[in-house]
């Protein structure tokens, strides 16, 4: 593919334009530096030949380490130039939506009250123009009380829409995907793709596809709606009651459940709530009275991390689904809830159990470091209190942004087909993707590849350094 350049003005100025195979590089007469925005950055090109007018729409960063911005320029084209002109646009629309369906049409769900509650402020002034720039199709829906996703998400019309987006938390991707689950058509209801815009306290989805520079950053989620294309990641099934409901990022008991639902009136804090919630538990610092079993498949730190980069080394792109039938019902319970055979009882007190699926549930921490989203398995965490102090937790918890705790002796993690958990207390939180739930008896099973999230990259965006495995 041969380079294409034309130039516009833009502002009086003299602009050029130079589209190459992966960027187009824009520079203005008397600027040094020119411009070069990659390809997947450009989310829209147009040329208007009866007024000569070149659009050209992209997000960039306009500081080394800041967030994305939308960049718009129109440029009036001398005649001259305008064959020219209109080739790059046509030819630069081409590339940079190459496999990507340009113009999706977009079911949008904003709740107002997620995490500090800015997610309308920052929808209307941040979001929208992107997706409008870009010829995105928007369906906006304000949700006004908890459950509204779910019936939203239950009864939609599969065929009207590209994607499913939440402007929130974690909390209305939970909503979502359970609507999904009891839609008429689960399965292919579940193929959906879904993509968050971070408004929440946590944002732990948004941080696992966009990674830790860009996991609050609305504007690179708006990106990702936009290019992304759909990852079929594993979500779990959590019986409770007889009931089943879909969990799709965590389940907490313990010290890290107390950390979540019991800072819910701290929302105003952001997601500093958690460290605050974090001291405040450390302050008791009592076992969580419940016995814990898991039907483990892998417990070697080692070999888990070398899974994780051998998944790296072949660009850790997921492995696209096996064809089924999109009609049909969820998939039924592999694992009887009395079953016993090869599972293991955990034998020590715990401090917190752990579980889920993607290595960050916040910005302060990467629980799941080796996590990966599609390998049939779930990651369990157990921190046991035996030999393990106040002082230990918060000096482990210095490099838990990092994943660093994996690494901890007294942290056990198994990658396991199930586990359950059987309170022997009547008191106590049980966290379901920052959800509240009873304090009950549960089991949690995997259900490969149900669901789809939209990702740029076609894998977990977390960097988990080997740095304290050299060390061991």
């Amino acid at each position: 593919m041969s380079d294409i350049d034309t130039e516009a003005k833009v502002l009086g100025k003299t602009t050029k334009y130079c589209l190459t195979s992966t960027a187009l590089i824009i520079t203005t007469v008397g600027n040094r530096k020119p411009q070069t925005v990659p390809l997947h950055n450009v989310i829209a090109a147009s040329y208007h030949s009866d007024a000569r007018l070149l659009e050209i729409a992209y997000v960039i960063r306009l500081k080394k380490k800041g967030p994305l911005h939308l960049v718009r320029l129109d440029g009036q084209v001398e005649e001259s130039n305008a064959e020219a002109a209109g080739n790059l646009a046509t030819t630069t629309l081409e590339w940079a939506y190459k496999d990507v369906k340009p113009n999706r049409r977009l079911k949008v769900l904003i709740n107002p009250h997620g995490g500090v509650g800015k997610g309308v402020a920052l929808f209307n002034k941040l979001v929208e123009p992107v997706f409008r720039a870009a010829g995105c199709i928007l369906d906006l829906v304000h949700t006004t009380k908890t459950g509204d996703a779910y019936e939203i998400a239950k009864s939609l019309p599969l065929p009207e829409f590209d994607a499913l987006i939440t402007v929130s938390g974690d909390g209305l991707i939970h909503e979502v995907l359970n609507g999904f689950a009891n839609h008429a058509y689960p399965r292919k209801a579940l193929q959906m793709p879904v993509a968050p815009i971070p408004t929440g306290s946590g944002n732990g989805l948004s941080l696992n596809l966009l990674g830790i520079e860009d996991g609050f950053d609305v504007v690179a989620a708006s990106l990702n709606v936009i290019k992304g294309s759909p990852m079929p990641v594993d979500v779990f099934c959590f019986t409770q009651n007889g009931q089943r409901t879909i969990s799709f990022m965590s389940q907490a008991v313990g010290l890290m459940a107390d950390v979540d639902l019991g800072t819910e009136d701290l929302r105003w804090m952001g997601d500093t709530r958690f460290m605050y919630g974090l001291l405040r538990g450390l302050i008791k610092f009592k076992p969580c009275n419940v016995q814990l079993s898991y039907k483990a498949v892998e417990q070697d730190k080692k070999k888990m991390f070398e899974n994780l980069n051998f998944r790296r080394s072949k660009n850790g792109s997921v492995v696209p689904r096996e064809n089924q039938d999109d009609n049909s019902e969820l998939p039924e319970s592999k694992i009887g809830l009395d079953e016993t055979e090869g599972w293991t009882t955990f034998p020590e007190p715990l401090l917190y159990l752990y579980a889920g699926k993607g290595p960050y549930v916040g910005r302060d921490l990467m629980a799941f470091p080796v996590s990966l989203p599609d390998d049939g398995l779930i990651d369990i965490v157990v921190q046991s209190t035996k030999n393990f102090s106040r002082t230990d937790v918060l000096a482990s918890f210095g490099g838990a942004p990092k994943g660093e705790l994996y690494w901890n002796d007294s942290l056990h993690y198994v990658k396991a087909e199930a586990y359950r958990i059987k309170p022997l207390s009547k008191k106590g939180y049980l966290s379901i993707d920052g959800e509240s739930y009873p304090f009950e008896e549960f089991q949690v099973e995997v259900l490969p590849k149900l669901a789809n999230l939209l990702s740029s990259h076609g894998y977990y965006n977390a960097s988990f350094d080997d740095v304290t495995a050299r060390k061991k």
